[in-house]
């Protein structure tokens, strides 16, 4: 029992904060937003230590690389994982969609009803992916790469950064020496700032639980319930299903043991940069090595969203139910599901308004008035907590998988040996 409590003790405080700031939203309802400033304060600590969190893991990893070519597989399998999960993530939130309608007629005419007769003319940001992809992968100033909003440019110029250290040599060694100094801090700013987790994270929980129970129209409640179950189904079976393929029985036991904390900040925050501090190091906790897990996880807050993914599904179904449009011969389906997935692509591709723009994707090639937008809007926020949740943990057992591959058959057993 006493080892149980040591090993499990911060999650069980966790949960317990969860289930206190729960009962308070319940109780209180709209009053309990007087404490969301409480978990303000912890949201924002976890904001401000990411950047250079991810610049100091990513580059004093890449430096200390004995071996090059084990980034490079890294990357690949990493971009691998995240395009097989999406496309199983897509699929499931189709099958799941299909088989119950999200809206039903008299629900469809009170949400119709509740559109502006006349629309406002709505400007379209023309999509160049050129354009976007320059402006995922780069920056044009400096500063900006102090912005969490840019992680994958953080990313590339950690690489870079990373990359020319290890090509300095003896002349880069005090500069990495730096670097491993400033990261060694970094990790212990993360750790104090994780003792007003219990507190920061009820806070913040009560505030959303309050809010978003007064706030939830009934004609939205079946689809908030549907797409909860299906991501709690999704998170229980695919992720454990994806462990037990990563690591076996160990790979699950592991799993389970340290993915409630990201799990909880995800729902708590809704916020997969967030999110990402406490998720880097449950990685490690797992097992994953530190160049896999500092890498994978950065890069699959940006381009890899398991919970977005079915939820561009939900999107164009639910507008799908509500217009009574056929989806019913291979072409239409192929159509949602390729439309899902690039609405999912622009949600990843613009760090600024991607969801917005991504929903007038939606509504644009499916053929859906541009009155549509706040109902997608609507259905985005109330799926959101369930949403980042798959977001966030879908990061981190991909991190598990990419181990798999990259470090072969037994690369927990190797994890076990290195820490003993």
């Amino acid at each position: 029992m006493k080892k149980f409590l040591s090993n499990y003790k911060s999650t069980i405080i966790l949960l317990v904060a969860l289930i206190v700031g729960a009962l308070v939203g319940i109780i209180f309802q709209e009053k309990a937003t007087v404490l969301k400033p409480l978990g303000d304060i912890f949201v924002n600590l976890l904001l401000v230590v990411i950047v250079p969190l991810i610049f100091l893991n990513i580059t004093t990893a890449i430096a200390k690389m004995q071996n090059p070519k084990r980034f490079g597989k890294i990357i690949v399998t990493i971009i691998v994982v995240f395009v097989v999960t999406t496309l199983i993530a897509t699929v499931i939130g189709f099958l799941s969609t299909s088989i119950t309608k999200l809206v039903e007629v008299e629900d469809g005419e009170a949400i119709r009803a509740s559109l502006e007769e006349s629309e406002e003319e709505t400007e379209q940001e023309e999509l160049n992916i050129a354009e976007r992809t320059v402006q995922l992968l780069t920056v044009d100033d400096f500063s900006k790469l102090l912005s969490r909003d840019n992680i994958i440019a953080i990313l590339v110029f950690s690489i870079i950064c990373g990359l020319a250290v290890q090509k300095a040599g003896e002349k880069g060694k005090a500069f990495l020496e730096f670097l491993n100094s400033a990261n060694e801090v970094v990790q212990n700013i993360i750790k104090i700032i994780m003792y007003y987790a219990p507190i920061g994270l009820g806070c913040y929980f009560a505030s959303l639980v309050g809010s978003f129970g007064a706030s939830i129209a009934l004609g939205y409640l079946k689809t908030f319930v549907i797409y909860t179950l299906v991501a709690f189904l999704f998170y229980f079976l695919m992720y454990t299903l994806y462990a037990f393929i990563a690591g076996g029985k160990k790979g699950v036991i592991v799993f389970w043991k340290n993915i409630l904390a990201p799990t909880f900040t995800s729902l708590a925050t809704c916020s997969s940069a967030a999110s990402i501090p406490v998720n880097v190091e449950a990685a490690k906790k797992i097992g994953v090595s530190n160049d896999i897990a500092d890498t994978t996880i950065p890069m699959g807050t940006s381009l890899h969203k398991d919970g977005s993914a079915i939820g561009s599904v939900f999107k164009i179904m639910f507008l799908v139910y509500l217009f009574g449009t056929t989806i019913n011969t291979p072409g239409a389906i192929a159509q949602v599901l390729g439309v899902a997935l690039l609405a999912n692509l622009l949600i990843t591709g613009v760090p600024i308004g991607g969801g917005t723009i991504s929903e007038m994707l939606i509504i644009t090639m499916m053929g859906f008035p541009v009155a549509a937008l706040p109902i997608l809007t609507m259905v985005a926020t109330i799926i959101d907590p369930a949403a980042t949740m798959l977001n966030v943990v879908g990061d981190t057992v991909s991190s598990m998988m990419v181990a798999r591959v990259v470090d072969g058959k037994h690369w927990l057993d190797k994890a076990k040996s290195n820490k003993s």
